[in-house]
């Protein structure tokens, strides 16, 4: 569990099973990662993420408001594998919040708390983070981090088909203090 002076990101618990189907079947969520989904497939993803946290000890982590306790999305770091996407193997950050959370500066906190703990606590000298060329707000909060446009390795995602306004990838990333 990591606590921000406004939230907790910690492993999901069965009560956040529709909180976070809310979230991903949100039209405004969807607009940014390919499409929403449905339950089925919002509790598949949350599953997941709950298995990638206990077998690497780190994932995709619940975003938990303090102010309210609600569930208002996820941030973290997950495990790329060698040859899933043209950036891995690699350390990512993400993160997804519902509509009404954006633009109080939860992902800003959420992922420099995330990035802090992923160089105190993983042996990589690097984390990416990647997002759709045109979601500027993502890449706003990626320099806010100090994460840095890395273009050479900008990519079209292989999940969206050509000419998909979200195909067009862009690459940030953030060394290890020192290294």
């Amino acid at each position: 569990m990591i606590e921000t002076p406004r939230l907790i990101l910690r492993p999901y618990r069965e009560d956040d099973r529709d909180a976070f189907a809310a979230i991903n079947g949100h039209p405004e969520v969807g607009a940014w990662l390919g499409g929403t989904q449905d339950r089925a497939g919002s509790d598949a993803l949350l599953d997941r993420i709950n298995a990638h946290i206990a077998r690497h000890g780190f994932g995709f982590w619940a975003c938990e408001r303090k102010a309210d306790a609600r569930l208002i999305g996820a941030v973290g770091l997950v495990v790329v594998e060698d040859g899933h996407l043209p950036v891995g193997p690699a350390i990512e950050m993400g993160w997804r919040l519902a509509p009404d959370a954006w633009g109080a500066g939860y992902a800003t906190e959420g992922a420099a708390a995330a990035l802090a703990w992923g160089f105190a606590n993983l042996q990589v000298d690097e984390i990416v983070a990647f997002t759709a060329a045109s979601n500027r707000a993502s890449q706003a909060v990626m320099r806010r981090i100090g994460m840095v446009a890395d273009p050479a390795r900008d990519f079209d995602h292989p999940n969206l088909h050509r000419g998909h306004p979200l195909r067009p990838h862009v690459v940030y990333a953030a060394r290890r203090p020192g290294s």
